[in-house]
């Protein structure tokens, strides 16, 4: 059997030049990084669109909490749109970059598999158009002009031990998690704790996710707080001068990257940030460059609904005025056996073979995940279709108990999904339905909360509807964190809760739906570029750490300059 490299390595792609032409995109308009990739203008998405062209629908793919066993949330977001377009519709996906610390660890590659790609498979996974290393370098700037202001003078009285502001690296680097800088003599600087953290994790990818133009983008970078002064004032990106410069380093990262799908179909590839700790969509210029361009966009939310999907309509939505027209989860029958909590298994780890064995019991158990995550989407008024991930191992009883599940649930449609297998013609059926839910007009967008509460209300409404929680706990540092953000102007910003992806709640070990819990509540912290608050649960770390069998001992690079080992 072919891996998804071989059958990648064996299409014939066309020239994204040819590929944006078809789309309308004129060559004045792009910015091709050799026949496979090229930027587009991101004012191509400002453009009005034809005057007879129908008004764009809006796919958002989410899926019930994650586990070792896989679920093919990114396949489906490249599958339906394959889907959408065999059935006459004129579809794009929008996707993240993916960060290389996740691929050299334990995920791998993220360009979706099979016959369901976005390709080259190489390129999408590694560098791109460099766009990764454009944040991390305006993200270090900023750190280096903070180091340099304090040590020279320190003009704006910034106190070492308020300090926000970390490095970053796209690297999993345990090792960088808590460093002191600073030493070796009065030249290099003032001796302070700090640490790196993943690149995507950083504030400036959020702020490159969802800045809308070149201007909104440097009016963000400077809102950026960076550290604190022992009287309490902030201190700013715009306060050190270097927001400007910031701006310049991204100025050709603002535009979306168009790629092509294994059925030449486009893809809009952009921003990065992590669903566990930011969060964790495609950009809002990348959307509406899709949306100008085509007339669906099909646009993938990071980890479960309860993480990417809610922060899609807590924060991308506000940010971006646009609306999904209905929501595709993705539900495979081996994940929800995992969240029964029978099944002992591992990321990196092989599964155990008894999962591939017909297990109602233990499906009956874990089937309470899908049915919390499709109560969120619908929480936000938006109608939900499941396409269940077919595996081979997959029962016909157990199949049908998932969809009696689902539709119990709320969902206005579930049906069997073959993308990988069979590309774009193997999800008809579920593209099917998606049409015709999002043209009934059924969703009702709503929020959770209003803007205009507490932080600490928007938090208790998000841990106990959305995460199930019974009652939350804040440690004295986030309390008073509360306090000053909200003193300084920044209550009215939307929640961004950083936990663990692989369950509901804050800890990983509570599989299912787990309720009536504590709620941890460790730390706060404002996101002022971004326009959000990040609240972390639980232990999350900024920095991930690679494991025994880390991804990157199977990469390797041949004499006619192919690589091999990413999946």
């Amino acid at each position: 059997m072919q891996t998804d490299l071989e059958f990648a390595r064996g299409l014939v792609l066309e020239p994204i030049a040819a590929l944006a032409e078809r789309l309308g995109i004129p060559a004045s308009r792009t910015y091709v990084h050799g026949p496979t990739k090229a930027k587009v203008d991101y004012r191509v998405g400002e453009e009005a669109r034809p005057g007879a062209a129908p008004r764009p629908r809006h796919v958002l793919v989410t899926a019930v909490t994650p586990t070792p066993a896989g679920e093919g949330k990114t396949l489906h977001t490249i599958g339906l749109s394959l889907a959408l377009n065999r059935l006459g519709k004129k579809a794009a996906c929008t996707v993240r970059q993916p960060s290389m610390g996740p691929v050299f660890g334990v995920k791998g590659g993220a360009a979706g598999g099979g016959r369901s790609q976005i390709v080259p498979m190489e390129d999408f996974n590694l560098h791109l158009t460099g766009d990764m290393h454009a944040v991390g370098a305006a993200h270090n700037l900023a750190a280096a002009a903070l180091d340099t202001s304090i040590l020279l003078d320190n003009p704006l009285a910034i106190d070492p031990a308020r300090v926000v502001w970390k490095r970053v690296v796209d690297v999993n680097d345990r090792c960088l998690r808590e460093i002191r800088v600073g030493l070796g003599g009065g030249q290099n600087g003032v001796p302070r704790d700090s640490g790196f953290e993943i690149t995507p994790a950083s504030e400036v990818m959020a702020v490159l996710g969802l800045a809308s133009s070149w201007s909104d983008l440097r009016a963000r970078l400077g809102r950026i707080v960076v550290a604190g002064t022992p009287a309490g004032k902030t201190v700013t990106c715009e306060d050190l001068g270097v927001a400007g410069a910031m701006a310049a380093i991204l100025r050709d990262a603002l535009h979306p990257t168009l790629m092509q799908t294994s059925e030449r179909t486009p893809a809009f590839v952009h921003a990065g940030p992590f669903a566990n700790i930011a969060h964790g969509n495609s950009s809002v210029v990348a959307d509406r460059v899709a949306a100008r361009v085509c007339d669906w966009v099909v646009t993938e939310a990071g980890f479960g609904a309860d993480m990417g999907a809610v922060k899609y309509f807590d924060v991308k939505c506000r940010a971006s005025g646009v609306t999904p027209d209905v929501a595709l989860l993705v539900a495979t029958v081996r994940a929800l056996k995992v969240h029964s909590g029978k099944f002992r298994v591992k990321p990196g780890s092989p599964l155990p073979p008894e999962l591939a064995s017909e297990d109602l019991d233990a499906l009956s158990l874990g089937a309470a995940n899908l049915r919390a995550q499709i109560r969120n989407v619908l929480a936000f008024g938006i109608p939900v279709v499941v396409a269940i991930n077919r595996f081979p191992s997959d029962t016909a009883g157990e199949v049908a108990f998932v969809r009696e599940c689902a539709l119990e649930a709320g969902a206005s449609a579930v049906e069997e999904s073959h993308l990988f297998a069979r590309g774009g013609e193997g999800g008809l059926e579920v593209a099917e339905a998606i049409v015709r839910i999002a043209e009934s007009g059924m969703a009702r967008f709503r929020q959770v909360y209003e803007l205009d509460t507490s932080t600490t209300s928007k938090i208790e409404a998000l841990a106990t509807r959305i995460h199930g929680a019974g009652s939350i706990e804040y440690s004295e540092v986030a309390r008073a964190e509360i306090a000053v953000l909200e003193a300084h102007g920044f209550g009215a910003l939307p929640v961004c809760i950083a936990k663990t992806q692989y369950s509901l709640s804050h800890d990983p070990a509570l599989l299912g739906a787990p309720n009536a819990y504590t709620f941890p509540v460790r730390s706060v912290r404002v996101a002022a570029g971004a326009g959000f608050v990040v609240v972390y649960a639980g232990d999350i770390s900024t920095m991930p750490g690679l494991g025994r069998s880390p991804g990157f001992k199977k990469i390797d690079l041949d004499a006619e300059g192919r690589i091999h080992g990413l999946f």
